[in-house]
């Protein structure tokens, strides 16, 4: 790993040599820079002035840490172009050939240019953090925490990472300039989308938060990074001269990785489904060891937000039990409609964190996959503090079709890990895309072969066979 680090720095001053010799590019990154901490002090300076009239300077206190923080993420997103050129843009100016012949190794080639196109916008980001520091320091003679500084500089160097290292995987995939820049929505909406999320805390001064922003940006960093080694390949890069969209191929590789080895029922279904669960035994450990992780952070937030007396009262709900309550909200219990609209719920959260999992490596998906379970350990640990017995409400109301409903749930994450960890794994016998499509196909079939019937099931048990549970635990049964 040393050897291949020490040879990718010569690639690394190669490129860096020839970006600091085009004014054109070093030219409008150092203007910007400078200029836009200029912008933030006037706009810190107009906001201290304005708040102080009225007498709330928390204002301006949670104001200039926010500003400070855009000051770092500007220039990355600027310097953006100069990663979605590293492959495809010499490609088109056939100068990436000589490179490529050279007797470094993928890994070598791959690194050198990645370590190439952060150092111009780190640079950047700390240029304007330093302008921004000194000019709100004698305009308004505001100090940061250094706490609060450190978490604006590390925030700024993983969020060049992850944007950096998305863009030259974008570039090392596609066959023109104009793509990769069309691509390159895909790196900044999320990250703009981020940007919000961390104004909002900083807004909030929940400062402590930011350290896990930081530490899911360098996880999701390290997996960009992952997946352009795993998937970089000089010979393929060179012979690629069109993307097209050959939908006829893809449906055909899908189908054949769906139908799987042909046989007998059973036969089928043991080497095509079963076999396939077996494969994902670490992947199901994990997500196990997630939601439980999950319920003891449900628990312990009964404590923080916990229910006024009075508000939930379990006599009263034993009463209604009962008495026989035939519906809650738009649920009725004991008829169809209810069985299909928790089928229909559960299945759409399924797609959805599938989806989300897709565009995250798996990690966003997971995370609204689990909330369930955090929602189960608050409310166990919320009916003990009023008076029911936890292991009660758990055996009542969770376990009766928790018991079919929670494996479809851990399945379905043990899936979307491996579609995640599919873009980061090297695949000798196939290209990117057709991995992919053949993790899709495998996904699909757990999903109709084995999920969607444990839903069916666990959604008959919910509204058929949880209520009696609960009734006759009550007394009314």
């Amino acid at each position: 790993m040393w050897t291949d680090f020490q040879k990718a720095l010569v690639i690394t001053r190669r490129e860096v040599r020839d970006q600091f010799r085009d004014w054109r590019i070093i030219a409008p990154i150092i203007i910007l820079t400078v200029f836009f901490p200029g912008l933030m002090n006037f706009t810190a300076q107009q906001a201290v002035d304005f708040v102080a009239k009225y007498g709330a300077p928390i204002i301006a206190d949670r104001l200039i840490p926010f500003l400070l923080m855009v000051v770092g993420f500007f220039p990355i997103s600027v310097s953006l172009v100069i990663a979605l050129e590293s492959f495809v843009g010499e490609k088109e100016r056939r100068s990436i050939e000589p490179l490529l012949s050279s007797p470094l190794t993928d890994v070598q080639l791959y690194l050198g240019k990645l370590m190439a196109v952060i150092f111009p916008p780190l640079m950047a980001s700390f240029l304007g953090i330093s302008v921004y520091l000194v000019g709100v320091y004698r305009q308004v003679g505001w100090v940061p925490d250094p706490t609060l500084l450190f978490q604006v500089v590390g925030l700024a160097a993983v969020q060049s990472l992850v944007m950096v290292s998305g863009a030259v995987v974008v570039s090392s995939q596609t066959t023109s300039v104009r793509a990769a820049n069309l691509l390159a929505s895909f790196i900044i909406i999320p990250m703009a989308l981020l940007l919000v999320g961390e104004s909002m805390i900083m807004f909030w001064a929940r400062y402590h938060i930011l350290w896990w922003a930081i530490f899911g940006q360098t996880i999701i960093a390290w997996l960009l990074i992952r997946t352009g080694i795993a998937h970089f390949n000089r010979e393929e890069l060179l012979g690629r001269e069109l993307d097209t969209l050959n939908l006829r191929w893809a449906w055909s590789v899908f189908k054949d990785a769906f139908l799987g080895e042909r046989g007998p029922i059973f036969r089928w279904w043991r080497v095509n489904v079963w076999q396939v669960v077996l494969k994902l035994r670490w992947a199901i450990l994990l997500v196990l060891i997630v939601s439980l992780g999950a319920v003891l952070i449900g628990s312990t937030q009964a404590e923080v937000f916990t229910i006024p007396t009075g508000i939930l009262d379990w006599e009263n709900l034993e009463e209604g039990l009962v008495t026989g309550v035939e519906e809650i909200g738009p649920i009725r219990f004991y008829s169809v409609e209810g069985m299909g609209l928790i089928l229909f719920h559960n299945l759409r959260a399924v797609l959805l964190d599938s989806l989300l999992g897709i565009f995250s490596f798996g990690v966003l998906g997971i995370i609204a996959l689990i909330l369930p379970f955090g929602l189960i350990g608050y409310f166990i640990t919320l009916a003990g503090q009023t008076g029911l017995s936890p292991w009660t409400f758990l055996l009542g109301f969770i376990l009766p079709h928790g018991l079919v409903e929670i494996p479809a749930i851990i399945l379905a994450g043990a899936l979307i890990i491996r579609m995640g960890l599919t873009l980061v794994t090297p695949q000798e016998n196939y290209t990117i895309g057709e991995a992919w499509i053949r993790t899709l196909a495998d996904w699909a079939r757990l999903i109709l072969f084995l999920v969607l019937p444990l839903l069916i099931a666990a959604a008959f048990l919910e509204v058929f066979i949880t209520p009696r549970v609960a009734l006759a635990l009550f007394g009314g049964g």
